[in-house]
């Protein structure tokens, strides 16, 4: 599985120049205008995770494959956009199967880079972009009731499902996003959820884009945006976009000293990534052999078959069992022979509970 990201916010909030520097690739134009970016930007990103690096020392693969991250950031979006104002609503629908949204708020002043409000408030700029996506998540309900209506006639058991919406209709229209309106341990909700891939029931990191001068302390900008998404439950990372981009071509030494010159030990897309799988409750195994060293991404508390089943559907089907070295074992002794030597590799079946770090062999058979 890989993790997907919607990057969102107003137009010329940093947006374009962040997404440049998380994917270092140069092709989402970033200008000093509204709207610059008028076709949604797509990119695989590679996890970072120094593990794969240290576990590639000791087996010397044929290659080393880290998890994935997929960004797709979308034109700005501005007050209307529902009602057809901007570009931005013309391209939601290219992160409705995100796993999570990155919210890119500008939490910095400059007066040579123009606001589409004409001044920064944080706050306000949060509510513009939630009232539109609680917008957009209407059209989809309405839609959505619509076609159910119609299959009432032909079919009483979907009743259930358009109450259902009905209700969910009403809870939008007061303004509430649909987060914590779907009951997951109720079957018809988690089947409803699944069919409209609403916006507002998606996890929300906010990302402050900061100048320089704030990554050294935060600002109250920074400290009014942190404080609405802790009353939210949600994360929040700070990052200055620029700053994010000088990294783009650096070796890991000259990052290290760049970015702790800023006081800082992480970058932007380590930072994000980290949340995200903190939010979403994602983990990584790896598989190491001569061919290769791979990371594999899942959720938290999968067990050893349907974990396996990221590699492939067989694997699942036909598991038998699965051996299994942590990452600190596989590391203290140096190869898989001498952790079974030292009886520090496992046989594990179908009820083990895969942990962050794993080194996983899986026997199975179809």
């Amino acid at each position: 599985m890989s993790l997907s990201i919607g990057i969102v916010g107003l137009p010329n909030v940093g947006k374009s120049t962040l997404f440049n520097a998380l994917t270092k690739a140069q092709n989402a134009e970033a200008a000093n205008y509204p709207f610059c970016t008028i076709e949604p930007n797509k990119a695989v990103v590679p996890v970072p995770d120094a593990r794969l690096a240290e576990l590639a020392k000791l087996v010397h693969p044929e290659r080393v494959v880290a998890s994935t991250v997929d960004f797709i950031d979308i034109a700005g979006l501005v007050e209307g956009a529902s009602k057809g104002e901007g570009l931005g609503n013309k391209f939601l629908g290219n992160i409705r199967e995100t796993q999570a949204i990155l919210e890119v708020v500008r939490c910095f002043e400059n007066d040579d880079v123009v606001h589409v409000s004409g001044s920064v408030d944080p706050i306000r700029d949060v509510e513009v972009i939630d009232t539109e996506l609680i917008l957009s998540d209407l059209q989809t309900v309405e839609s959505r009731i619509e076609r159910l209506e119609k299959q009432l006639k032909a079919d009483k058991s979907v009743k259930p499902k358009l109450e259902l919406a009905q209700v969910l209709l009403k809870h939008l229209e007061e303004g509430k996003p649909a987060r914590g309106f779907f009951d997951l341990s109720e079957e018809l909700h988690r089947e409803l959820i699944s069919e409209l891939s609403l916006l507002t029931s998606k996890r929300i990191i906010y990302c402050a884009n900061v100048d320089e001068a704030g990554m050294a302390e935060d600002n109250a900008h920074v400290e009014r945006l942190g404080e609405l998404a802790r009353s939210r439950g949600e994360q929040m990372v700070k990052i200055s976009a620029k700053m994010e981009e000088e990294l783009v071509g650096l070796d890991e030494i000259e990052r290290a000293e760049f970015l702790g010159s800023f006081g800082v030990s992480e970058s932007g897309l380590e930072q994000v990534i980290r949340k995200s799988f903190d939010l979403l409750g994602l983990s990584s195994y790896f598989t190491a052999g001569p061919k290769e060293v791979r990371a594999w991404t899942i959720h938290k508390g999968w067990s050893a078959p349907k974990a396996a089943s990221v590699i492939h559907t067989d694997f699942e089907r036909g598991f038998i069992r699965a051996e299994v070295i942590s990452y600190d074992d596989y590391i203290k002794y140096g190869n898989e022979a001498k952790c079974r030597a030292a009886g520090v590799l496992r046989i594990e079946g179908k009820e083990y509970k895969v942990q962050d770090g794993d080194v996983m062999h899986f026997l199975f058979n179809v």
